[in-house]
């Protein structure tokens, strides 16, 4: 099949960037997209021409590293998948494809397609943790989690930190990654002692580094690669309700 690209490329961050149009023949419709960038690399390596740069890891859709832009969906057109999950079957042969980076004041560019997405890591540093005393480890069954709990707390943490609801949100908000991180905690008896802290510590720390607010869309939702729901956000923003207004009146 024949595909027409339009990458944006972009020398660093302080460089001003624009789209650069390629046309590909003989893509294989089982190659992923990532192989399918792969492909366009090694041709314009041929030409000495400068590679398209692109973040990429595991390639196994767990991750997040792979987040790309595309046709103006975080991912591409699949729901509850990543870049790498992609294959070049989902597009018409001779249809013309663009690829940009996240778009956020909290994700410079690097070069290309690639974004620095360190801020996510820098929420999790200001309190995305449990503090535990050192020791042996307890015994699983010493604190019961119901079932129920349990489930919640995991289809939360299955959060792979992709940015992709940053990416989607018109406000570049990053809610729906903080609220995933302080819910999957906060319903956790072993997270309830830092709760407090915690919520307050992540959104002014989103806040802080330039993360919008929350633009009530659902795009976020929608685009997720794992689905995490909305409800994470109500939820984060009853903890934080509580470590403040609640807190505050007692």
């Amino acid at each position: 099949m024949k595909v027409n690209l339009k990458i944006w490329r972009q020398k660093d961050s302080k460089s001003k960037g624009k789209f650069i149009k390629y046309k590909l023949d003989d893509v294989s419709p089982e190659m992923s997209f990532l192989d399918m960038l792969d492909f366009l690399n090694e041709q314009l390596i041929k030409k000495g021409e400068d590679p398209v740069s692109f973040d990429h890891d595991c390639r196994e859709g767990i991750c997040g590293a792979c987040g790309l832009y595309i046709n103006g969906r975080p991912h591409g057109p699949l729901k509850k998948s990543t870049t790498c999950e992609l294959y070049m079957r989902e597009f018409k042969d001779g249809s013309t494809i663009v690829v940009e980076p996240w778009r956020s004041k909290a994700f410079p560019v690097i070069k290309d397609l690639m974004v620095n997405r360190s801020a996510l890591d820098e929420i999790i540093r200001s309190g995305g943790y449990i503090s535990v005393g050192a020791g042996a480890a307890p015994e699983a069954n010493s604190i019961p989690v119901g079932k129920e709990v349990s489930d919640k707390a995991f289809d939360l943490a299955v959060c792979i930190g992709c940015g992709a609801c940053v990416a989607a949100c018109k406000n570049s908000s990053a809610m729906l990654f903080v609220a995933a991180k302080v819910s999957q905690m906060a319903i956790l008896p072993h997270g309830k002692p830092e709760a407090t802290k915690r919520v307050k510590r992540m959104v002014n720390k989103s806040d802080e580094l330039g993360f919008g607010g929350c633009s009530n869309t659902y795009s976020c939702e929608f685009d997720c690669p794992k689905g995490i729901s909305v409800e994470a956000i109500a939820r984060m923003n009853r903890e934080f309700f509580k470590s403040t207004v609640c807190k505050s009146k007692s």
